[in-house]
């Protein structure tokens, strides 16, 4: 893949969840679940972009910009991923939630094959008949379409997705790296190495 990629890491969401601690710096396994999904998926990209709406402060000290939500009200992931189409230095940006420390080591290269191939807009992963629609790349060039959808109103990440040209990308062969952990009890069952 030629073109430069910027990772956006979405760490952007209250936690409710979560008993409302921001579940980027929970920790797992001796440390924040963000330093999980940084080891990860830093390789991958050419730069980093942490999407977050409190603790800024405390994510910036992993030496990436922190970028917030333009729009206030914890929006959603489409809020996170247009703050960082509007700040990426490549064409290409690539997305993934904060409280998935055990992603693909090879995400982006087959979301990015996919989406060349296809010549598609964005290209999603998904396991079995599940899409992981924070999984995702996309072309830089569909931020004024997703800029007005939010303005429009729009919220849902699938309902922006159908108006797109998308690219499924099945990573059937690795369904475990697609865990994320929305609760305690969930954070609880990672605790024991696998």
């Amino acid at each position: 893949m030629n073109a430069g990629v910027t990772g956006v890491i979405l760490a952007g969401g209250q936690g409710r969840r979560m008993g409302g601690v921001d579940k980027g710096l929970r920790e797992l396994r001796g440390k924040p679940m963000i330093e999980w999904v940084i080891e990860r998926f830093t390789p991958q990209v050419d730069e980093v972009l942490i999407n977050a709406n409190q603790n800024l402060d405390v994510y910036a000290r992993y030496g990436y910009r922190v970028i917030a939500d333009e729009i206030g009200g914890y929006a959603g992931p489409l809020a996170g991923l247009q703050r960082g189409l509007s700040e990426a230095r490549h064409p290409l940006v690539a997305t993934v939630p904060c409280d998935s420390p055990f992603l693909p080591a090879d995400l982006v290269a087959r979301l990015g094959a996919a989406l060349h191939a296809q010549h598609a807009q964005l290209a999603v992963a998904g396991t079995g008949h599940q899409p992981h629609p924070v999984f995702c790349l996309c072309r830089r060039d569909v931020l004024p379409h997703l800029t007005q959808f939010l303005a429009d109103g729009g919220r849902k990440i699938d309902a922006w997705y159908a108006t797109l040209r998308v690219a499924a990308v099945a990573f059937d062969d690795q369904p475990q790296a697609f865990s994320n952990i929305n609760t305690l009890e969930e954070l609880q069952a990672f605790e024991a190495p696998r």
